[in-house]
Parts: C-alpha cells; sequence; structure tokens
C-alpha cells in the first residue's frame, strides 16, 4: 500500500490536484463551510475526479495536528517526484537560474524560499540531503504552491554538487554578510547559482570555499542579518533584474 500523507491549507492542496491530481486520494472539507472558496475547491475536485469527504473541524485538526489547516486537508501519495539537476540543466534553452540553501531547518523559511524561487523564475532549488527540513505539508503551505512548480532537489554532497554546477560554467555565488563585494557591485547576466546559509549559522566553511564569489546584501539599518528567505528574495531579484 502506498505511504501517504496530509496537505493542508487552500493554496497547497488546490495547486497539488492543478499540479498532480493523481496523487490527490481525498479531499477533507470542513462540513461547515458554504463559502465561494470551498465551492470553487470542490468544483475543481469534481473536474479532476478527486473524492471530496465532508467532516468536522476536530476530525481535521486531528488529521494535521492542530495546524491552521482552513478548513481543507488532502490525503495524497507521499511519494516525491524523481528530479536529478542533470534532467532540470540539460533541458535549459537559456542561462540557468539556481538557488542553494545550505541547511535550512525552518520550514516556513524553506516554503518562503521556494515561493521567492517560483516568483524569479528559478530553474530548480537545491538542498543537503541532511541537516534541512525537506519538503512537509508546512512547507507546501507556506509555499502557496510553488513546491509543485519548481524542482527541489536533494543531494549527498553539497560541496561536490557545486563543483559540478562550476563544470558546466555555472558561477556560483554565496551571499555572506562578511564579503567584501556588496551586491550593489555584483554584475552576472550568465548562468547562476546562489548560495545562502541555515538560519542563525550562514554558510558552511566548506560551501564558503567552494563558491566562485561571496556577496553580501548592503545593510544601512541596525540589524545585523536578513531572514534567509528574505536574502533569497533580495538576490533572485537582482539576479533577475540583470538579465
Amino acid at each position: 500500500m502506498a505511504e501517504t500523507r496530509f496537505l493542508h491549507g487552500f493554496h497547497a492542496v488546490i495547486s497539488r490536484i492543478r499540479q498532480r491530481s493523481e496523487s490527490v486520494l481525498e479531499i477533507y472539507v470542513d462540513n461547515q463551510r458554504n463559502d465561494p472558496r470551498s465551492r470553487d475547491l470542490l468544483k475543481l475536485a469534481e473536474a479532476n475526479g478527486v473524492r471530496v469527504v465532508p467532516v468536522d473541524s476536530k476530525r481535521l485538526d486531528g488529521m494535521v495536528g492542530n495546524a491552521r489547516h482552513q478548513g481543507v486537508a488532502a490525503r495524497v501519495d507521499a511519494a516525491q517526484k524523481v528530479q536529478h539537476l542533470d534532467d532540470v540543466l540539460d533541458t535549459l534553452t537559456k542561462p540557468a537560474l539556481l538557488l542553494v540553501l545550505d541547511g535550512v531547518q525552518d520550514p516556513h523559511n524553506l516554503g518562503a524560499c521556494l515561493r521567492s524561487a517560483d516568483a524569479f523564475g528559478v530553474h530548480a532549488v537545491i538542498a543537503p540531503k541532511d541537516r534541512a527540513v525537506g519538503i512537509t505539508a508546512t512547507v507546501e503551505k507556506v509555499a502557496c504552491g510553488a513546491a509543485e512548480t519548481v524542482p527541489y532537489i536533494t543531494v549527498t554532497n553539497l560541496a561536490r554538487t557545486l563543483r559540478e554546477l562550476q563544470e558546466r560554467d555555472i558561477w556560483v555565488v554565496g551571499a555572506d554578510s562578511t564579503a567584501e563585494s556588496d551586491l550593489h557591485h555584483f554584475k552576472h547576466a550568465g548562468a547562476l547559482a546562489w548560495v545562502l546559509g541555515a538560519e542563525g549559522e550562514g554558510l558552511r566553511r566548506l560551501t564558503r570555499e567552494t563558491c566562485d564569489q561571496l556577496v553580501r546584501i548592503p545593510m544601512l539599518g541596525s540589524v545585523e542579518s536578513l531572514n534567509v528567505s528574505v536574502s533569497a528574495g533580495v538576490c533572485l531579484f537582482e539576479a533577475r533584474r540583470q538579465r
């Protein structure tokens, strides 16, 4: 029997139906909801042949561990789409734009990073298999559908993967608050991989040493650093602007 898990929240459930309806086994909807948003979801489920089960809110709470489910949850096939970095890179017709996350462990941060990656046309998000959060129900909810549209690729050895990117002539740039060069003076419109570190720790030593270049985001206020998802949005926006 296939392993399953629950998604929750309208964005995550609707996106999964639109992107991979065959993986949605059942949708559970709060039987007290009869608003336009829930009715639209029911129409989408019916159009895609997905079974809908009305339940009470307490049962929904139990399914998703009391998370903020908005009155909707879906039981889905837990199998992830197999994604290999070569499969992504070999099909590109434009210079690659990649986001590499060195050990992000907060699911809200990963979800927000995926959302920024989708917004700025990132071809893939790369992360280590260990010491990283991975795709969870919370990540999918925060990502608002981006977890279904942006390939999320986990690798065993991040430094080796960065070197493989360099062999493909992809410029590997690490965001580091101690870097001499800042984002105002960074110029690169070719194939590019932005590398960002974990919350509070930044880039690991080997990751930092493997980067072709380190760049800092100019900070004008009193705080020393930005949240990793905010930093990702800033760096990706600049990369897309230069293109």
